[in-house]
């Protein structure tokens, strides 16, 4: 029997798992991410399926693989135009990773193979028109036409985290100001809860106790926390990043009209903190509102798997 592989490759790490034709995961393996060297990571993707080989033993064998990774992949699924955190330049990675391992090899958006993989296995699998929106660091994206990936005509389309949102807003880590990500993400939470503590608020008790008053030490997982437990101050925080993701939808599906929109990644952990100002927010901005369904907001199914899940499957596809 021949199972398809998926590598999920980071700043970090790299994360692969063995995946059965129903996107069941039979076997993980991991490794550090050698981010500074590309041959060096090209060598752990190798590692990495040779030893999910020897996990699946006589019963299976590995019969493709499919590399997802957080940069610019192009249309044809042959290179790595860029990635921020990895140092891939013009990087021919799927004739490389094809080479190192002697089978057909998938190369993907992290994003896109994400949104595939709720497609296919997870909250979208009722449906033809999707789109996944990741609320992390930054805001991904992967949209899902008809049963097919968008990708754009030069394989970078779905890039929604960059739509202009507030004109000469915060600047963003792309070099544009008033990106969509630098309101409503992982970042944005954790800027406004920074800032409140270090102007010494009252209304920011909870939080400043939390990271002992030292407002770098803050995280989002922190925030989080601190609103579970009910403090005033950090529910706020979430309804605004709520509020932002809601309004961004809403101009979302203005352009594409999805039957559902997943919405995946840390900052969706806070759940209905952040889910129910932002299906608020939606059904207030939506376009022809009163007029047309208003579309569901669902959170993802598949966690952190979704991207290996669903670029095994397109390599499996593929092959």
């Amino acid at each position: 029997m021949s199972i398809s592989v998926g590598v999920d490759i980071g700043g970090t790490k790299i994360a692969a798992s063995a995946i059965s034709a129903e996107g069941e995961v039979l076997h993980r393996a991991l490794r550090q991410t050698p981010a500074q060297d590309p041959d060096d990571i090209v060598t752990a993707v190798a590692d990495v399926v040779a030893d999910l080989d020897r996990q699946l033993g006589e019963a299976a064998e590995v019969g493709s693989v499919g590399v997802a990774c957080a940069g610019l992949v192009d249309r044809a699924g042959d290179t790595v135009v860029f990635a921020p955190n990895l140092a891939w330049r013009d990087e021919p990675l799927r004739e490389r990773v094809t080479r190192a391992t002697g089978l057909p090899v998938v190369l993907e958006n992290d994003a896109n193979a994400a949104a595939w993989g709720e497609f296919r296995f997870g909250a979208g699998r009722d449906v033809e028109q999707m789109l996944l929106v990741t609320l992390g660091t930054g805001i991904g994206g992967g949209i899902v036409i008809d049963g097919e990936l968008l990708r754009g005509a030069h394989g970078m389309g779905a890039e929604v985290g960059h739509m202009r949102m507030v004109p000469d807003g915060h600047r963003c880590g792309c070099g544009n100001k008033g990106c969509w990500e630098v309101y409503a993400s992982g970042n944005a939470l954790v800027r406004e809860a920074r800032e409140l503590v270090a102007g010494g608020s009252p209304h920011a008790g909870a939080l400043s106790d939390r990271c002992a008053g030292v407002p770098g030490a803050l995280t989002g997982r922190m925030v989080t926390e601190v609103a579970q437990a009910g403090d005033p101050a950090a529910r706020e925080l979430l309804e605004d990043v709520g509020r932002w993701t809601g309004e961004g939808l809403a101009t979302l599906a203005a352009v594409l009209d999805p039957h559902l929109f997943v919405v995946g990644g840390g900052v969706s952990a806070a759940g209905d903190l952040v889910l129910g100002p932002a299906r608020s927010a939606f059904a207030r901005n939506l376009t022809g509102r009163g007029h047309r369904e208003v579309t569901p907001l669902v959170v993802a199914e598949l966690g952190n798997d979704a991207g290996m899940i669903g670029v095994a499957d397109l390599a499996a596809l593929r092959a």
